[in-house]
């Protein structure tokens, strides 16, 4: 789908892009809220235990929490008296710097590298953006029309290819949080973006693992499991395939799900990144992924709070051919009327009880009606 793109700097110097699927008139004023200077040096610290980096960003304290909808930062800049980080024009996306990053790169470090109880320090290097899908702020991802969806996966395609060409990215983290339930502190539809400096610790242990298999057996994991799921049909949920018999979009409830209602959201084929995907490939992905968050609204009859992430390759030049984009969908519902939470085996010892098993809860999910 061709789509059109403006890129602009808002007044405090941060980066603005706007997309849409007709032209964008030029002359659009770029804005941002007022407020207090924001100094964001976040950092590093080395986790000698669980060998990874934990960041530290004390500024996020004072970020925007819960406002009124009509003193939403994401909501249209109606007045100069209460500028937002959305303009004034007629678009439909938009995808600025975060202005409570987790990750930085445009100040100076907190401090150079440094011991800090024998604990390695370094500035938390990278880049933190917000994808705006719609202005329309009582909407969510799954009720937007299939074009808009799609608009949204070129979005996200074009700025993790922008963002692989900065030398000191290495992986990007596209994910969604929706509802009070999962940490949601703006309820304006969005997602953010998170470009890290090294590859995160569970798509680092996701690629090890397909990169094990791609190496005994020449085939992708993500694959092989695709074709097992279709084989055994009880964890499907949406699958295009079986309408049109060419090779598109699925989704369904992996056989070893850790979450109840867990949701993985794939193309049939290997693809490395979502920027690689052919039109008709996103179009089939785009139109599983509306499907699929509809189900799981009407399921509970109401908007679904859910965490979504997508995983891609690494952006380490080389080629990965055991990598298959997709994306994952938390729910935190164990029941329809009780919540699912992490208690001490999850958190303390990794190790994930389900207290359902993925082929009633994918029956759930493919009987519900999407609306």
């Amino acid at each position: 789908m061709n789509f059109f793109s403006q890129s602009l700097k808002k007044p405090d110097g941060r980066d603005l892009f706007l997309y849409s699927t007709r032209p964008i008139e030029s002359g659009i004023v770029p804005t941002n809220p007022k407020h207090d200077a924001v100094t964001a040096k976040p950092e590093f610290r080395w986790h000698p235990f669980r060998g990874e980096w934990v960041a530290y960003a004390s500024h996020r304290q004072n970020r925007t929490f819960l406002p009124p909808k009509d003193y939403s930062p994401l909501a249209v800049t109606k007045s100069s008296d209460f500028p937002t980080e959305m303009p004034a024009g007629d678009y439909e996306v938009a995808v600025f710097e975060n202005l409570f990053p987790s990750l930085n790169t445009t100040t100076d470090p907190v401090a150079p590298s440094e011991i800090i109880a024998n604990v390695p320090t370094r500035a938390a290097e990278g880049r933190c953006e917000v994808v705006v899908f719609t202005k329309d702020p009582d909407t969510s991802l799954g009720a937007l029309p299939v074009e808009r969806i799609r608009l949204i996966l070129d979005v996200l395609a074009e700025r993790t290819l922008a963002l692989s060409r900065e030398r000191s990215i290495r992986y990007v983290l596209p994910f969604e949080n929706r509802g009070v339930e999962m940490g949601v502190t703006l309820h304006h539809p969005h997602s953010q973006l998170y470009a890290y400096p090294f590859v995160p610790p569970v798509p680092a242990k996701m690629l090890e693992s397909m990169s094990a298999h791609y190496e005994k057996t020449g085939r992708g994991l993500f694959k092989d499991l695709i074709d097992s799921e279709r084989k055994d049909g009880r964890r499907i949920i949406v699958d295009e395939e079986l309408q049109t018999g060419e090779a598109s979009a699925l989704s369904f409830v992996p056989a070893f799900a850790r979450y109840p209602y867990e949701t993985w959201i794939a193309p049939s084929k290997p693809r490395a990144f979502l920027h690689e995907l052919n039109d008709a490939e996103r179009d089939s992905l785009a139109r599983v992924l509306k499907k699929t968050i509809l189900k799981h609204d009407a399921l509970w009859n109401r908007p679904q709070p859910y965490l979504m992430i997508l995983y891609q390759a690494p952006l380490d030049g080389a080629a990965h051919p055991e990598a298959h984009v997709h994306f994952e969908i938390y729910p935190p519902y164990r029941t329809k009327d009780r919540l699912k939470y992490l208690a001490g085996t999850e958190l303390g010892g990794g190790m994930f009880v389900n207290d359902s098993v993925p082929e009633e809860k994918a029956a759930e999910l493919r009987a519900a009606q999407e609306k």
